[in-house]
């Protein structure tokens, strides 16, 4: 996003502009407005909106949906009137909320230092009200509370966002619902976003899928996978479908492979009790990994539109060869880390981590071979791995290409030569690189690999958008773009339950790998029994 060329002052001002001033005006907040920046287009919302975090005082809101609030006033993309309401169990007072707020944008903020006139202004439009999530009777309480700030606000849209443990989800839709504050009144609207993991299985994301569609209306229902709001992600489509050069080699005639990395070096930070519940498989691949995979391999849609580009990652799903039980212990490797070195201190294993099981069989890293069966990418292997306690932190997707037909140049030339790639890096580099092969600057025919690398911060001198910045922004224009649809999430769990029941049997190995490590041998030979490798972390 383009920083506006407002000074400070005047982003300040509008944040604290009533609405119905001079400069309010405008369309409805699905109908964004449009502002030239530069050589680019700004989606800009213009009514005023009330945005509700249901956890506010938690990590996701401390981390990343506060800052996230700051950068957006930075560059001017808060509406004029637009107010949070915070609503948490703790008894904290708006000012002890307000300062909570103050803090963690100061230290999160990607925006450094942060400018104490916006920072002030932001502040201003903060409110708290303590609330137990399962009490129904609070939630009158918030509504009464909601009541009075819309009346600052010129009721503007309301906003809930969930930024709470998935097991208590429904209960704050069903309190909604019951409180009365789930319906979009005319003219405003009332839209709710929803953190993964949406669901535990099919069943149970089945279950939500009907109660928040009956609740909201799919329309007003914003699944987030922050992945697909990451500028590289983004860029994933404006690589293939605003570039001739790469959509024709995109596909089984030149394509090789695709390898698609989720790695961190963090172990689970405190959250025994979710992890062991969930694993690498629900907490990684069902989301993150298989988002990335639909966005690799889906074919053009017929334009940049929510319904459009969802219909083909649905299609991608669809077409992806469900794994019978000797498959999954032929094609899934699962395994748990160990005691380690990471940073150059040791690091306990999963067992011995506070709050996990001497005997947990829950798994902290997950490799699989997938294989979509379309005119396509038939004959494709997809190689997926997501793990903690990693080498090294990275997250990319790695397309490989096949060889030459003919070797010109002979075997000795192209000794050590790697296959042609192209690299979408993520995190934490953003950028792509393209690698391929020249001549060394030496006496005879000796060929190298080198890249071409663009590097997002190097070319645009700007350090990217959080991901929660592009997400919160697009839920207030009612874009759902970089949202999941009900039969995405629905899809996604279709593969992975029977991965799930295979394991619960007992009868597929659990593999263990050192902490600081590149994973398990498992995982290699995934790769290697086919002649292939994993790109080292």
């Amino acid at each position: 996003m383009e920083r506006s060329a407002e000074p400070a002052a005047r982003v300040a001002e509008a944040l604290t502009r009533p609405a119905g001033a001079p400069g309010s005006t405008g369309p409805a907040l699905n109908e964004p407005s449009r502002s030239v920046v530069g050589a680019r287009t700004r989606y800009q919302p213009t009514e005023p909106v009330l945005l509700v975090i249901f956890g506010a005082t938690g990590d996701l809101s401390r981390r990343k949906l506060l800052p996230s609030l700051y950068n957006l006033a930075r560059d001017g993309l808060l509406p004029d009137g637009f107010a949070l309401l915070g609503a948490a169990k703790e008894e904290l007072k708006p000012d002890e909320f307000r300062e909570l707020a103050a803090q963690s944008i100061r230290r999160w903020s990607r925006s450094q230092p942060v400018e104490e006139e916006i920072l002030r202004a932001l502040l201003g439009n903060l409110h708290y009200q303590p609330l137990d999530l399962r009490d129904e009777a609070g939630f009158g309480r918030l509504g009464r509370r909601l009541d009075e700030l819309d009346k600052r606000t010129d009721k503007g849209h309301r906003l809930y966002y969930c930024a709470t443990p998935p097991d208590i989800f429904a209960t704050i839709v069903r309190n909604l619902d019951a409180a009365g504050l789930a319906r979009s009144p005319p003219g405003h609207q009332r839209r709710i976003l929803i953190e993964k993991p949406f669901g535990t299985d099919l069943q149970s994301a089945r279950e939500l899928n009907q109660l928040v569609t009956k609740v909201f209306g799919e329309q007003n229902v914003y699944r987030i996978d922050h992945y697909l709001a990451k500028e590289t992600v983004q860029n994933i489509l404006v690589l293939r479908f605003a570039n001739s050069i790469f959509e024709p080699v995109w596909s089984n005639h030149y394509v090789d492979n695709v390898l698609i990395t989720v790695a961190e070096q963090l172990g689970i930070e405190g959250r025994a009790s979710y992890y062991e519940r969930t694993g690498a498989l629900r907490d990684m691949v069902q989301n993150h990994l298989l988002q990335l995979l639909t966005l690799v391999t889906l074919e053009a849609p017929v334009s940049y539109d929510h319904q459009a580009l969802r219909d083909e990652k649905v299609k991608v799903l669809r077409a992806v060869r469900p794994l019978s039980p000797e498959d999954i212990d032929r094609l899934v490797v699962r395994a748990q880390y160990g005691a380690g070195v990471i940073w150059g201190q040791p690091v306990p294993g999963y067992r011995e981590e506070p709050g996990i099981p001497p005997n947990s069989t829950t798994e902290t890293y997950v490799a699989l071979k997938l294989s979509i069966d379309n005119w396509r990418w038939a004959g494709v292997p997809f190689y997926l791995r997501t793990g903690k306690r990693l080498a090294r932190r990275s997250s990319e997707v790695r397309i490989e290409f096949k060889p030459p037909p003919h070797l010109t140049f002979g075997r000795e030339a192209a000794a050590g030569l790697e296959p042609n790639s192209i690299t979408v890096k993520i995190q934490p580099d953003e950028g792509i690189v393209l690698r391929f092969g020249a001549r060394a600057p030496a006496p005879g025919m000796e060929i190298r690999s080198v890249d071409m690398d663009f590097n997002y911060g190097r070319s645009f001198q700007r350090s990217a958008a959080d991901a929660y910045e592009h997400l919160l922004n697009d839920c207030m224009l009612g874009d759902p773009t970089s949202f999941i649809r009900s039969d995405e999430v629905e899809a996604a769990w279709m593969l992975i339950d029977p991965i799930e029941a295979r394991w619960a049997t007992g009868r597929s190995p659990l593999f263990s790998y050192p902490a600081g490590s590149q994973g398990p041998d498992a995982a290699d030979e995934l790769l290697g029994r086919e002649g292939r490798s994993w790109h080292p972390l």
